[in-house]
């Protein structure tokens, strides 16, 4: 090889062609100012480059040892001359093959990365299932500029829900491809972008498409390589020790003949998703300092050391966290911070209308949905589109738009209905008509409910072959969960191909710890979410006590981690609900009593003193249990005009916020007068007001 380029050099610059020349080093500049100023001076460059080049030659020719001693009789002058163009041609022969090798390791690298990106799996991706092309479904997503990284423990419905009520949308947007473009505000350029956005909200596969459309020659071809990590898979190597080049070679296997040249003076982009799911947490302020990319140390100190800009201060870095872990990154070492709210009402159609190709069929749902606020409001989320678009698209085929499900409640359980029928049809042989809930069935969602629930009390979303052995599945087994319940049950695989489990959302988790714990209340009389199981001194039956408990175990929460939770249990109570899991749920016969005793006690908390989140919590716990009253009664009172002439509950108050909170109109301005003028009025829609940029 380094014959060819010598050939290609000395017939270049025989020819009267200019050579293009690297940067040199400053050893190397001294080198060539000693070569021409130095005894021969009388003697032309040009004239000295060619003799150098042809002896160059000569020595790789079958002449060599002839050229040796024509060699020895050159004078010290003329030898450190020699050997000091020898440098810069080396220098640059190097150049040469480094970016040449460049070109190939980087055209690998694209190319595995849109063989991984270009499709998007319903469920685990095994071998037959479904694949769809990501650019045909993907929906830009709504990302705005802002935040800081500051604690929020919140639950993420409460966040979700915020969001969809904020009065307008902030000026600064960015789209997926820009997301590392300098604002016009900014001197420096950016180089770490931290990205916020509940689970479920499109955060993946984002930083997917982006992948995706670099591999594709579509955007930021500036970029010279892109390396997307995430903590799931850089968990697997806690005890391990790395270098930086030593981690990108282990994971993209094709940049090992590259070496460590590709990260000299090439533009590099690091992504690392899923800050939220990394063990062990970040300690920024006791780690050590790690400057050299060829040294190794823990993937955690290598991580920190990275994104504080001690290793490779000229890479870009992009990570994602779910809001409550994104303050596990110190502020100064986060050059801008964004956040993903998901669909915004617009795209919300635009995602129903990529999915489905019959129109009408397309406006039976929109228009379904928007009918529901609480599902209105959880389409905010990409994964419960996908998950709505299930369930509607599988029910209009078997029933009337009149039984489509309007709450919560009635989605999630659709939504297990469907799947069961899918193992019938694909693994058992059955007819879709058949019922769903086979032996085996219960079986396996009675596992899953109870891996929901204890998992669900101690805060993990992802699961461990010893979290599953303590609910009872075998971890041989546990693929056929995720084979069946592909939607429900996710099985992911590391690079070691160890087995990591999940939900495919938060919500599903819930859904199914909530079915567990109604389910054991029903069965056998306890109350899985209290210690103490004698009978309180409530009044009302037992299953009364067992929905007051846990009202007041949501309310005691002090960042709403069971408002989700609630509202799915409440709706379990329904004999509507019932019915539709008739097979799987044990049936009680009419509940109605406990249900109305129920909502009268929430109503008694609504008028007590609550935060607005908690107030609306409450308010979609009454529609989970079709109790509509304190919103009728409202609505009644609005008919006739101003609000001063009645004289208002505190729960008829916080039923008004709920209702203008939850409204589909924007609140960019809130007419106050519209309601009354007076301090009172003020002082109990002072919510509303401040959720508005204008009241007048």
């Amino acid at each position: 090889m380094f014959g060819v380029y010598m050939y290609s050099i000395y017939w270049s610059i025989c020819s009267g062609k200019e050579a293009k020349t690297p940067d040199m080093t400053h050893e190397e500049n001294t080198d060539k100012t000693r070569l021409t100023s130095g005894g021969r001076r009388d003697i032309n460059i040009c004239t000295f480059v060619k003799k150098e080049l042809k002896k160059f030659h000569q020595v790789l020719s079958t002449d060599y040892p002839e050229c040796l001693e024509s060699l020895s009789d050159e004078d010290e002058e003329q030898r450190r001359s020699s050997e000091a163009f020898l440098k810069i041609t080396l220098n640059f022969l190097r150049r040469l093959k480094q970016e040449d090798q460049s070109g190939v390791q980087q055209r690998k690298l694209k190319h595995n990365l849109k063989q991984k990106f270009e499709c998007v799996f319903e469920g685990i991706a095994k071998a037959g299932n479904p694949k769809t092309l990501l650019n045909q479904i993907y929906t830009e997503l709504y990302i705005t500029e802002g935040g800081a990284t500051e604690v929020n423990q919140d639950h993420e419905v409460r966040l979700i829900e915020r969001a969809s009520r904020k009065p307008h949308r902030p000026p600064t947007t960015i789209t997926c491809e820009d997301i590392f473009k300098t604002p016009p505000d900014r001197d420096q350029p950016i180089r770490t972008v931290l990205t916020k956005g509940v689970a479920g909200i499109g955060k993946t596969v984002l930083t997917q498409k982006f992948s995706l459309d670099w591999a594709e020659d579509k955007a930021n071809q500036d970029i010279h390589f892109i390396f997307p990590f995430t903590f799931r898979e850089l968990n697997v190597l806690k005890q391990k020790k790395f270098s930086l080049v030593e981690l990108v070679h282990h994971f993209f296997t094709e940049t090992k003949e590259a070496g460590i040249w590709i990260f000299e003076d090439l533009q590099v982009v690091f992504i690392l998703d899923g800050l939220d799911e990394c063990r062990p947490p970040l300690d920024f302020n006791n780690t050590q300092i790690l400057t050299d990319v060829t040294e190794s140390t823990s993937v955690d100190v290598l991580l920190m050391n990275l994104i504080r800009g001690n290793l490779l201060p000229s890479a870009r870095l992009w990570i994602t966290a779910r809001p409550a872990a994104a303050n596990q990154i110190p502020a100064q070492w986060v050059d801008m911070v964004t956040e993903v709210s998901g669909f915004t009402d617009p795209q919300k159609e635009e995602y129903f209308r990529k999915r489905f190709t019959d129109e009408e069929q397309t406006n039976t749902i929109i228009s379904h949905i928007k009918t529901s606020r609480s599902v209105h409001i959880m389409c905010h989320i990409p994964v419960f589109c996908w998950i709505t678009a299930t369930v509607l698209e599988n029910v209009l085929k078997t029933t009337d738009r009149r039984q489509l499900p309007k709450t919560l409640t009635e989605m999630y359980i659709h939504f297990l209905v469907v799947q069961a029928k899918l193992k019938n049809v694909k693994y058992d042989g059955r007819s879709e008509t058949d019922p769903p809930w086979s032996p085996e069935t219960r079986k396996m969602i009675e596992s899953l409910g109870k891996l929901a629930f204890e998992q669900l009390k101690k805060g993990n979303l992802i699961f461990y072959e010893s979290d599953l052995t303590e609910c009872g599945i075998d971890i041989n087994s546990a693929s056929v969960y995720s084979g069946v319940f592909t939607e429900v049950f996710r099985e992911e695989r590391g690079l070691y191909q160890d087995k990591r489990f999940c939900f495919i959302h938060l919500s599903v988790q819930e859904f199914l710890a909530a079915l567990h714990v109604h389910q054991t209340f029903i069965n056998t009389g306890v109350n899985l979410l209290s210690e103490e199981q004698t009978t309180s001194q409530r009044s009302g039956s037992a299953q009364t006590q067992f929905y007051q408990t846990t009202v007041d175990q949501a309310l005691q929460s002090p960042n709403g981690h069971l408002d989700l939770f609630l509202r799915f249990l409440l709706g379990l109570s329904l004999q509507t609900n019932h019915r539709l899991l008739q097979g799987l749920m044990k049936q009680t016969g009419s509940s109605s009593e406990a249900n109305q005793e129920t909502a009268e006690y929430i109503k008694k908390k609504i008028s007590g003193k609550l935060s607005v989140e908690r107030s609306i919590n409450l308010f979609h716990c009454l529609n989970e249990l079709r109790d509509r009253s304190l919103v009728d009664q409202i609505q009644e009172n609005l008919k006739g005009g101003s609000l001063f002439s009645y004289d208002l509950s505190p729960a008829q108050w916080s039923a008004l916020v709920f209702m203008l909170l939850s409204s589909d109109k924007d609140l960019d301005e809130f007419d106050l007068i519209k309601y009354s003028a007076s301090e009172e009025v003020l002082l109990n829609l002072l919510p509303v007001v401040k959720a508005s940029n204008k009241a007048v």
